[in-house]
């Protein structure tokens, strides 16, 4: 591919990129390139927010570049601050190794595994921020050079103070030791979430400080919940998770609203939005959903979930391969819901329920009450159906 297009594919979809004109000096250069994304695993599942960075990072990947993926190790016990109105809480070490193994495995349905160098933040953050030989750490070292009003400048802390909101001083450490990042495996490039701006830009601060060629910053936008308001978050329940079976995949695509759609064209495919917009929009809501199945649940299941989709929704089916689930007592519907994985939690279960989208039988169930053994079906949304028999 040509200077101009490897060039043109990179922009797209991104938000910021500081700078334009050095990142294209770095791409005519010829130079394998080591480009750098950070997560930190601060929850066990990755949904389609998540790869809307990944496939960025994917795109350099297929230009001949480095991917190198830091899994957080160190940064997700302290907390990332950025959009947050409030101090997260901190993570154990063993929840963190945890999600951190399942974020390895997730990243691979997007990534070319050959091509990325997986590194763990803790090998060099935990020496940065101690003694070394008697002498002061780096992290003091590095500290003496970094002002107050600088790390202030993020819009979430100025936020906070207003609401006289706490600030941790291990948050406004944060983007120090995600800089410092940078510098342990010499960046060339970082990607992330446009909410991620100044702590990629301190990773350029700290780099010019260590005298290394300051990494080019490469942010994209906050993908979009299915609810088309939100941004995509576990907490709002509005997401789609990358280990989501085929049919939740195609199915939660299929609800997004038009343009909300056109929005996931946008930022997870290189599809021409011309060609796109030229089909009805229900047949391109149908590509996306099978597109997006396919990629992470294998070639051929999204073709497979758009006869079942098809099958089921437009001709007013009811899906013959249902899974059973059998009943020996009674519960609470939102149990019951857990335990025939309808939901993943009480929580959701509940929120389901009030939201009117739980049948048993075609009768929409009011409350979360009790549910005596019974043979029949139950339904929640549009597409989850499981058929309840009486256990032994």
């Amino acid at each position: 591919m040509d200077f101009e297009k490897q060039l043109s594919l990179l922009k797209r979809g991104a938000v910021n990129i500081v700078s334009e004109a050095e990142l294209a000096e770095k791409l005519k250069s010829g130079k394998k390139l080591r480009i750098k994304l950070g997560v930190d695993p601060t929850s066990s599942d990755l949904h389609l927010g998540h790869s809307v960075v990944l496939s960025k990072l994917r795109q350099f990947q297929d230009l001949g570049h480095t991917a190198v993926l830091i899994i957080g190790d160190f940064t997700a016990r302290v907390g990332d601050p950025s959009g947050r109105d409030s101090t997260r809480p901190m993570l154990n070490e063993e929840d963190v190794k945890i999600n951190a193994k399942t974020y390895t495995e997730q990243a691979f349905k997007v990534l070319d595994r050959e091509k990325t160098e997986i590194r763990f933040n803790s090998q060099w953050l935990i020496p940065f921020t101690q003694h070394n030989s008697g002498s002061m750490s780096e992290l003091i070292n590095t500290a003496k050079n970094l002002t107050v009003s600088r790390i202030l400048e993020r819009e979430d802390f100025k936020n906070r103070m207003k609401n006289e909101m706490p600030i941790s001083l291990l948050e406004i450490l944060y983007p120090v030791f995600q800089g410092y990042d940078s510098v342990a495996v010499k960046a060339d490039v970082e990607l992330g979430g446009q909410d991620q701006i100044f702590n990629l830009l301190m990773g350029r601060d700290l780099q010019k400080f260590y005298s290394q060629s300051p990494q080019i910053v490469v942010t994209v936008p906050l993908l979009v919940g299915t609810d088309g308001e939100k941004k995509m978050s576990k907490s709002y329940g509005n997401y789609i998770a990358l280990n989501d079976s085929s049919k939740d995949i195609f199915g939660k695509t299929m609800s997004l609203s038009d343009e909300t759609m056109y929005c996931y064209y946008e930022l997870l495919t290189d599809k021409d939005m011309n060609e796109v917009k030229s089909l009805h929009p229900m047949e391109a809501k149908k590509r996306l959903a099978a597109m997006l199945t396919d990629r992470f649940c294998g070639e051929g299941e999204g073709i497979k979930a758009r006869e079942e989709f098809e099958k089921v929704f437009s001709a007013g089916q009811i899906p013959q391969d249902m899974e059973e689930f059998k009943m020996d007592s009674p519960m609470k519907l939102s149990q019951l819901m857990v335990l025939c994985k309808m939901a993943k939690s009480n929580n959701e279960a509940r929120r389901l329920i009030e939201a009117g989208a739980v049948k048993i039988d075609g009768k929409k169930m009011a409350s979360d009450s009790i549910i005596e053994p019974l043979e029949g079906i139950i339904q929640a949304g549009k597409r989850n159906f499981r058929k309840l028999v009486k256990g032994v």
